[in-house]
C-alpha cells in the first residue's frame, strides 16, 4: 500500500465517505476509503430519517435490498412543558406512495450496507484503520495520508475528509478550526424494543407505516434543544440533544435530560415495556450556515458532518451528507476526467456545485436562525411553552370562569412575562430568521 498510488482517499465510512467513494468508484476512479471503527456503522447505534431522493441520486434502485425500517406517514410537533404538551399533527395518506420519500433507518445496520455497496463499485475499503496525519509535498499540496497500520505514505491525487463533527484529522492540519461549542450539539440517545405489532397499535400505524415525533420546550431546561422519536420496525429511537455550550454553563446532565424525557406523561406510554438495549452519545453540527469552515484546498475536500452540513431547522443532516459526498464525488470525478491537477483552484468546483444545490441555499435562508435561538434560548424554551400550556388549559377548563375574563389572564400572563415590546421584538426577529 505504500507504494501505490489512488485517484483518491475516503477518510469515514458514514453517510457522507459512502457516498463520495461510491461515486467516484462507480465512474472507474481507484478509490481507497478508510474507517477507523470495526465496521461502517460501529459508531452509530442511534435511528435516523433517511430522504429517498438523495440517495437515489447516488444508488437508483436501493429500495431492493437497503435495511430500511419505516416511511413515516405522520409528523408531530410538539411543544412541551412539564406536564404537557401543546402539538401540531400532520398526517397524510399521499406518504403511502409506491416510493416513499423518506424511511427510519438504523444507521448501523445501513451503513453496513451502503459500504457493501461502496465495496461492489470497486473501492477498497479498510477498517481498522486510523489516519494519523495528511501527507503534504514541498509546496503545502496533500498528497496522501499516514495511518497507524504503517508509517508510509499512502499517496493519492486528492483527500476527502468524511471524518465526522470532530474533524480532528482536519483541525490537527490546520485546514479548520475545532468547532466552537455553540454550533455543536451533544445527543444522547436509546434504542427501545417492544413487538411490531405494539408499536403499530400504539402509533395507530399499519404495515411499514412509520410515525415521527419532534419536539422542544422545558424538556431540555431553558437550553437550545430538541427531544425526538422515531418509530422503527421492532424498536423506537428516542433522544435529546442541546448545544454544547450549554451543557458547559449548566450543571445540567445529558442523560438526565433523556431520562426526564423518557418520563414525561406524554411520552412514558409510548415506551412503556419496551427493552432498553442500546445508549449512545453523539455530536450533530449546529452552527448552520455561518459556521461553514474552508471546503476545499490543494489535494482535499470536506463533506458532511465535518463540514458543518446540518439544517438545524429542519432537523436534516444525513442528506445534506450524502449531497454533498456525492457532489464532491462528481467535482473530482470532473477534474480527474480532464487530467486536471487536483489544485485548489480546480477543485473550487466542488463549492460551486454545492453553492448551486439546496444544501447551501437552505442553509443561507435560515442563517442567522443559529443565533436567535442560542441567544434566547430561555424565552423559546421555557417561556413561551409554559405560556402556551396555560393558554390551552384556559381555553379548555370549563370552570365557571367568564370566557372574557379567561382570554383576559392569558394575555396579561405573556405581557407580564414577555412585555408587549419583548413579543413584538420575538416575532419579528423569528420572521426574518425564518425568511
Amino acid at each position: 500500500m505504500s507504494v501505490e498510488k489512488f485517484d483518491a482517499i475516503v477518510i469515514g465510512a458514514g453517510m457522507s465517505g459512502n457516498a463520495a467513494a461510491y461515486t467516484m468508484a462507480s465512474r472507474g476512479m481507484k478509490v481507497l476509503q478508510l474507517e477507523r471503527g470495526e465496521y461502517p456503522g460501529s459508531k452509530n447505534v442511534q435511528g435516523a430519517i433517511m430522504y429517498a431522493d438523495m440517495l437515489e441520486k447516488i444508488i437508483p434502485d436501493f429500495r431492493e435490498d437497503a435495511p430500511l425500517e419505516r416511511h413515516p406517514v405522520e409528523q408531530r410537533f410538539w411543544m412541551m412543558d412539564d406536564t404537557s404538551h401543546t402539538g401540531m399533527h400532520y398526517r397524510s395518506d399521499d406518504f403511502n406512495e409506491a416510493k416513499p420519500n423518506r424511511y427510519t433507518i438504523i444507521r448501523a445496520q445501513f451503513d453496513k450496507w451502503f459500504s457493501r455497496k461502496v465495496r461492489e463499485a470497486g473501492a477498497t475499503v479498510l477498517c481498522e484503520t486510523t489516519v494519523t496525519e495528511l501527507a503534504h509535498d514541498t509546496k503545502g499540496k496533500v498528497i496522501g495520508v499516514r495511518t497507524d497500520r504503517a508509517g508510509d505514505v499512502i499517496f493519492a491525487d486528492v483527500v476527502v475528509l468524511a471524518e465526522g463533527v470532530n474533524g480532528l484529522l482536519g483541525t490537527r492540519a490546520g485546514l479548520r478550526e475545532m468547532p466552537k461549542p455553540e454550533t455543536v450539539a451533544l445527543a444522547v440517545k436509546e434504542m427501545h424494543f417492544l413487538p411490531e405489532e405494539v408499536i403499530g397499535e400504539r402509533f395507530g400505524l399499519k404495515g411499514n407505516e412509520g410515525c415521527v415525533i419532534e419536539a422542544a420546550g422545558t424538556i431540555s431546561r431553558g437550553m437550545t434543544g430538541l427531544a425526538f422519536l422515531y418509530t422503527n420496525r421492532e424498536s423506537i429511537s428516542l433522544g435529546i440533544g442541546c448545544l454544547v455550550s450549554d451543557f458547559a454553563s449548566t450543571t445540567e446532565s445529558p442523560y438526565a435530560l433523556l431520562e426526564a424525557f423518557k418520563r414525561h406523561p406524554s411520552v412514558r406510554p409510548l415506551i412503556a415495556g419496551s427493552e432498553v438495549k442500546e445508549y449512545a452519545a453523539h455530536l450533530i453540527p449546529e452552527g448552520g450556515y455561518k459556521a461553514i469552515p474552508q471546503l476545499f484546498g490543494d489535494g482535499w475536500l470536506v463533506v458532511g458532518d465535518a463540514a458543518q452540513l446540518n439544517n438545524a431547522v429542519h432537523r436534516e443532516g444525513s442528506n445534506l451528507a450524502m449531497t454533498s459526498g456525492r457532489i464532491a464525488g462528481e467535482a473530482i470525478f470532473q477534474v480527474n476526467s480532464r487530467r486536471d491537477p487536483m489544485t485548489k483552484e480546480n477543485l473550487a468546483l466542488y463549492k460551486t456545485m454545492l453553492d448551486n444545490s439546496f444544501v447551501v441555499k437552505d442553509l443561507m435562508k435560515y442563517k442567522d436562525m443559529p443565533a436567535l435561538l442560542h441567544t434566547n434560548s430561555c424565552n423559546f424554551f421555557m417561556t413561551y411553552p409554559q405560556l402556551i400550556s396555560q393558554a390551552a388549559q384556559n381555553f379548555l377548563r370549563v370552570d365557571g370562569t367568564p370566557k372574557i375574563e379567561k382570554e383576559k389572564a392569558t394575555t396579561a400572563a405573556f405581557i407580564k412575562a414577555r412585555s408587549r415590546w419583548g413579543i413584538v421584538s420575538d416575532v419579528v426577529r423569528l420572521a426574518f430568521a425564518w425568511r
